[in-house]
């Protein structure tokens, strides 16, 4: 399967979850085992009326299934995944307005387990808002 396949289909999967519709997550790069996924600033997701800042329970499903679509893509794992444990450390709010970008490598993969490490930016340059390190099932592995 070539990568404009992947991004395609795993854009089609995303798309499909309410979840991540909810949230305006798009798929913006897909490759062998590395994800891309942004997500737009939308005052239906602040946390906090008095700052504007997006509540962290949107920063991690974001980053929860930027890792997974790294999984799904990594060359040796054929099938689905789901999460067996994500530990996000958040670092700063992020700026209200501005677009919250994730990006995911799948570094490792056992028969059963995938490992993953993934950090989430908001427009400006510099530090991260968040970074996230996570375990995966991995199914139908070759």
């Amino acid at each position: 399967m070539t990568d404009t396949e992947k991004l395609r289909i795993a854009g089609q999967f995303i798309s499909a979850l309410p979840y991540s519709e909810a949230l305006g997550m798009v798929l913006e790069d897909l490759a062998d085992g590395v994800a891309v996924i942004g997500m737009p600033y939308d005052a239906k997701l602040v946390g906090d009326p008095r700052t504007g800042v997006i509540h962290g329970g949107a920063v991690s499903a974001l980053m929860d299934t930027c890792c997974g679509a790294a999984v799904m893509s990594h060359p040796s794992n054929p099938g689905g995944t789901a999460t067996i444990d994500l530990r996000i450390e958040y670092l700063r709010a992020a700026k209200p307005g501005q677009r919250i970008t994730a990006r995911a490598e799948c570094y490792h993969v056992t028969r059963s387990v995938a490992f993953v490490r993934a950090t989430a930016q908001d427009e400006e340059d510099g530090s991260p808002v968040a970074t996230a390190t996570g375990s995966f099932v991995v199914e139908g592995h070759r």
